[in-house]
């Protein structure tokens, strides 16, 4: 059952600014979905934070083909824009885990800080997939934060893009 983060940040590793602004990742020109539509079709499923699922609120249009699910403890319920698009869980992570295993969502996409911190807290990341953008951002929501573990991947590939950008995968070492 594996989890994937796929992402994009800083070069200093920020993925937003501190108000949760991702405008500059907005300002990259469309030469490429930059891998995207082929992740996705290895996912059954995405997993994100309700701070992530407020920035896709804004969007003019729902990118993801697979089902979604909004990770948060804090809400009661989804709304707005595509709160229909989306499902509420909570709870213990793993306890989410195997309940989505069960529906058959077994490979799932990890979006969102929080999320992925909680996610590398409890060793349950089995890939990653981070392109880096030429921008030093100085400040903002950092990718990974301490760890009370130390996680050992393994560089898979790395592909650059003519703009700049340069997307690695790793995988965990067990």
């Amino acid at each position: 059952m594996p989890n994937i983060v796929y992402i994009a940040a800083s070069i200093d590793g920020y993925i937003a600014r501190e108000d949760g602004n991702i405008d500059w990742l907005t300002e990259i020109p469309d030469e490429s979905d930059y891998g995207f539509f082929d992740f996705m079709k290895r996912i059954d499923g995405m997993i994100m934070g309700r701070k992530t699922f407020e920035t896709v609120q804004a969007f003019d249009k729902w990118f993801y083909t697979k089902p979604v699910f909004v990770l948060s403890n804090s809400l009661d319920k989804i709304t707005g824009n595509f709160s229909d698009k989306a499902e509420l869980v909570k709870g213990n992570i793993k306890q989410v885990l195997e309940s989505l295993a069960e529906r058959g969502i077994r490979t799932l996409y990890i979006d969102g800080g929080k999320t992925i911190q909680s996610f590398l807290q409890q060793d349950l990341i089995d890939e990653m997939i981070i392109t880096r953008i030429p921008i030093l951002l100085g400040r903002g929501i950092p990718l990974f934060e301490k760890n009370d573990s130390e996680l050992r991947f393994q560089h898979s590939s790395t592909e650059t893009y003519t703009n700049g950008l340069v997307k690695s995968h790793y995988v965990r070492k067990r």
